[in-house]
């Protein structure tokens, strides 16, 4: 009995395939950000007579959307998203997730609050029993950054500015990015809870509130379908 190999990248395409299922004829979808947004972003372009448009979560996934033909809507143009596509950095058994890799959880968050049902989609690595193997994005204002870094010491994180080329990372929203180590997030709601309430937070990058109702998960069998 023979068993197909993929790759990663083409776990990537067939979970992203796979969330064409999920997008509504005739609504707009939420789409997300990372390499397996991208191999859904593509595949959604065999859709795009039959949806109105997109609201994105990122420059990035804004410029390949239109790219293909999608228009993008701004967020404050929809009251509400049938559906939002996004991927995770990590995702429990409870569809809570961590995510910001990208540096896009804010506006990941936005469009996911506005949606009536989050899809992730991911690989089988992403699927952890305790969030907190991957480090814990935070986005925050750069005047907070030294102290909320101290906060997190307190609870027993290494937190650091992320860097690019040497320098600070700048979000889409102009504000830097602390990556957090060290961390297991046992009650993912609270958590979320309590640093949002932190002086100089923009948003954390634990989704509770905002958690996945669906993963679709790529494994060496092809794509399982989880629910929480």
């Amino acid at each position: 009995m023979s068993t197909t190999t993929y790759t990663q990248d083409e776990l990537k395409a067939l979970v992203g395939q796979a969330a064409l299922h999920y997008v509504v004829p005739g609504e707009i979808v939420g789409v997300g950000t990372g390499s397996t947004v991208n191999k859904f972003i593509d595949a959604l372009a065999s859709m795009r007579e039959q949806i109105p448009g997109a609201v994105s979560s990122s420059e990035a996934s804004t410029a390949r959307l239109k790219a293909l033909g999608i228009p993008v809507l701004d967020a404050n143009e929809v009251s509400s998203l049938s559906v939002y596509i996004d991927g995770a950095d990590e995702i429990d058994g409870n569809g809570y997730m961590i995510k910001g890799g990208g540096a896009a959880l804010t506006r990941e968050k936005i469009v996911a609050s506005l949606s009536k049902r989050f899809v992730c989609i991911a690989d089988e690595s992403k699927k952890v029993p305790v969030l907190g193997g991957f480090p814990l994005p935070v986005e925050v204002i750069p005047m907070a950054a030294a102290r909320i870094i101290r906060q997190f010491a307190a609870l027993g994180g290494e937190g650091a500015v992320r860097l690019k080329d040497g320098q600070p990372l700048v979000t889409d929203n102009g504000q830097v990015i602390v990556d957090v180590r060290g961390l297991k997030i046992t009650d993912p709601l609270a958590f979320e809870s309590e640093v949002n309430q932190w002086p100089g937070v923009v948003t954390v990058g634990v989704f509770a509130h905002q958690k996945a109702a669906v993963c679709l998960l790529g494994t060496p069998r092809g794509v399982e379908t989880l629910s929480y």
